[in-house]
């Protein structure tokens, strides 16, 4: 179970292609805001949008951070998204493997060179 000071969660992105995942995902680790990112390429999405619906091929990133960082990291998607209104809603981790979620958390934490 997280520490109940460090609650972790795994943010839910949805990219264009694979060069945007990939882009957002290296600047979220790179820039402390995630411990690890998760790049899954051939998701297809139906979607309505300004009273259409439409269907794309999009890749889902999957970002693990902690719960207190989620609104930067959401904040720094936003800025490096070329949608207009991007996927990124956070998914709480209630239980999981104490050693994986204290190194998410450390991880996360802060910058790293």
């Amino acid at each position: 179970m997280p520490d109940q000071d460090l609650p972790v969660v795994f943010a839910y992105i949805t990219a264009g292609n694979l060069e945007e995942g990939e882009r957002i995902g290296r600047a979220l680790v790179e820039e402390g805001l995630a411990a690890c990112t998760n790049l899954l390429p051939g998701m297809r999405s139906i979607y309505r949008w300004k009273g259409a619906v439409e269907q794309a091929e999009e890749v889902v990133l999957i970002a693990k951070t902690r719960a207190d960082r989620f609104d930067s990291l959401a904040a720094r998607v936003r800025a490096l998204h070329s949608y207009d209104t991007p996927c990124v809603v956070a998914l709480p981790v209630t239980a999981g493997s104490a050693p994986y979620l204290r190194w998410i958390a450390s991880e996360s934490t802060q910058p790293h060179d």
